[in-house]
């Protein structure tokens, strides 16, 4: 007789205390910041030509955009974004969205090209990384845990301005 009272006692258990004996069937899946970080800096004139960026300098205030493009190559995404005081960008993609899971994922459909300088000596593009047609993005393994969603941030290779004018250089042989 006292199995039957336990049994009846837990199988009333869960009526009794609902949200401890609750069992989501369909969880929520959490949503997904997407994030795409870089550097924006000024090419030396001694690198002119070249993709060096050995003695560039940081631009402050510098401007980019973030283009995305869907499946069909129509922009799905675009976003301008600006610098820091370290010629850093940290742009979030608010509102990101991505209807098929491989051809609208960032890697794929996203890039990063250069806006603008506030620089009037170092205000020409360049096309280190692609900063002219839109640099491709990698995921270098960096995420973020919240509560109610994920942070995952790709980066775009370091970009480049140049100055107008460099003194051609001189060969010593």
């Amino acid at each position: 007789m006292a199995a039957i009272h336990l049994s009846f006692f837990i199988l009333l258990l869960p009526l009794a205390f609902p949200s401890a004996f609750s069992y989501e069937t369909n969880p929520q899946p959490k949503k997904t910041q997407v994030v795409i970080e870089g550097m924006v800096y000024c090419q030396s004139c001694d690198n002119y030509g070249s993709w060096s960026l050995s003695k560039a300098k940081p631009i402050a205030s510098a401007k980019v955009s973030v283009i995305c493009k869907n499946q069909r190559g129509q922009v799905s995404y675009y976003k301008a974004s600006e610098t820091d005081g370290n010629g850093y960008f940290f742009a979030e993609l608010q509102g990101f969205e991505m209807s098929h899971l491989l051809l609208d994922h960032p890697l794929q459909s996203c890039l990063v090209k250069l806006v603008e300088s506030p620089l009037e000596g170092c205000n020409v593009m360049s096309n280190i990384n692609y900063g002219l047609y839109g640099s491709p993005l990698r995921y270098e393994n960096k995420r973020f845990y919240r509560k109610d969603y994920d942070v995952v941030i790709y980066a775009a290779g370091p970009l480049a301005f140049r100055p107008a004018h460099c003194d051609a250089p001189t060969n010593h042989y």
